[in-house]
């Protein structure tokens, strides 16, 4: 089995879709990647997935909205198509089987949290507080080895 993890934006909100009376969710996921090349000119290359989410719970479609960060993970798979121009193409599909929502950013720039499913369940992303570590107040030269 081939797993395939991506973090990245939605392209455009997701739609949701019946096929033989299953429900799947497609959205298209851009993960863009900064290089530099020979010269040391900065580039950016972005690499496109496109995600269908066969589930029942189509509860998460409305937060998958054009901008939204992911976390999506899957079974990839390559689809071969013929361009208008008759060319041959290719595209990076993934059936999802989890997607965590990472965060939407508001007109001010700023990053929000947003709702959780994986594997089709429903979790509430919640803030969680971490203790700080305990401090050793015993010499260290008193360890028995």
């Amino acid at each position: 089995m081939i797993k395939l993890q991506v973090i990245g934006n939605l392209g455009k909100d997701a739609t949701v879709n019946n096929v033989n009376g299953k429900n799947v969710i497609n959205f298209t996921v851009a993960h863009t990647e900064k290089f530099k090349d020979a010269q040391g000119n900065q580039k950016d290359r972005t690499t496109w997935v496109d995600c269908a989410y066969w589930t029942d719970r189509t509860a998460v479609a409305p937060y998958l909205k054009k901008g939204t960060q992911v976390y999506v993970e899957g079974t990839p798979d390559v689809r071969t198509y013929t361009r208008q121009d008759g060319t041959n193409g290719a595209a990076l599909t993934l059936r999802i089987a989890s997607v965590q929502l990472l965060g939407t950013r508001s007109a001010e720039g700023n990053t929000t949290q947003a709702p959780s499913y994986n594997s089709g369940n429903y979790t509430q992303a919640a803030n969680v507080t971490v203790q700080q570590p305990v401090q050793i107040t015993e010499p260290l030269d008193d360890l028995p080895f």
